[in-house]
């Protein structure tokens, strides 16, 4: 793996074992950039531990939608949900997460910027958290067309970088290649294994991979049942549903 290439790891949810392999991995892979795309709390049992980790390896970092909620000790994280029961589910979380968030990790989160641009190789990046108009915008492989073509006519960089929805994807639309990582602490896509994205550089264009890690997450599951939130969310973690 080129030493060129950059890794972007994001919606981390309070998973430190997650977060801790992904950087072994990439560091493994002699990998020297590191960016993260938000959403480093709530849901998973280590809000402090895993913003003191970004903080002190000095990741470049966006906030998330849970961020921006937990920074400002908001009640709504902006998450969309399907039945009422997930929005309970989901309010336990928000609650769980402001009390056990410290005031130091708030204060971190609260000055982290909504996006940022980097070069890979020759190309310049957009990095979001969920779209470039909105932090809690859901962008979804099937989502039509014209949305992304939409998006795509309105970014200034060729390659946008983004998450959010936890399944990652890669496409092309309007000459604008939209990259979504996955998720680190919390996958979506049936593997319970961590995701992140490694970009890396080949003449005028980039190559897009998703790397998958291992950790222990039947470990990360029982502190989340230990820690007093949803069973739930520990279940989720192993079937990555």
């Amino acid at each position: 793996m080129s030493v060129e290439s950059v890794a972007v790891i994001t919606d981390i949810h309070g998973n430190l074992p997650a977060l801790e392999a992904a950087l072994a991995r990439i560091e493994e892979l002699g990998i020297e950039s590191v960016f993260c795309g938000g959403d480093l709390v709530g849901y998973g049992p280590h809000p402090n531990e895993v913003c003191a980790l970004i903080a002190q390896r000095d990741i470049p970092t966006i906030y998330g939608n849970y961020d921006y909620a937990i920074a400002r000790d908001l009640e709504d994280c902006g998450c969309a949900y399907v039945t009422q029961h997930d929005r309970e589910l989901g309010q336990r979380s928000v609650e769980w997460t402001l009390a056990h968030t410290s005031s130091e990790s708030k204060e971190f989160m609260r000055g982290l910027p909504f996006d940022l641009h980097f070069p890979v190789g020759s190309v310049d990046v957009h990095l979001v958290h969920g779209s470039p108009r909105k932090v809690n915008e859901y962008l979804f492989e099937d989502k039509p067309a014209s949305l992304y073509e939409r998006l795509a006519a309105a970014e200034s960089d060729p390659m946008l970088v983004f998450g959010h929805t936890h399944k990652p994807w890669v496409h092309e639309f309007g000459g604008v290649l939209f990259v979504n990582c996955g998720s680190v602490g919390k996958p979506k896509d049936g593997d319970p294994r961590g995701a992140f994205a490694v970009l890396t550089p080949r003449a005028e264009s980039v190559d897009v991979s998703i790397e998958r890690i291992a950790y222990d997450a039947d470990a990360v599951a029982a502190e989340v049942r230990e820690a007093g939130l949803p069973g739930e969310f520990a279940e989720k973690l192993l079937v990555a549903a």
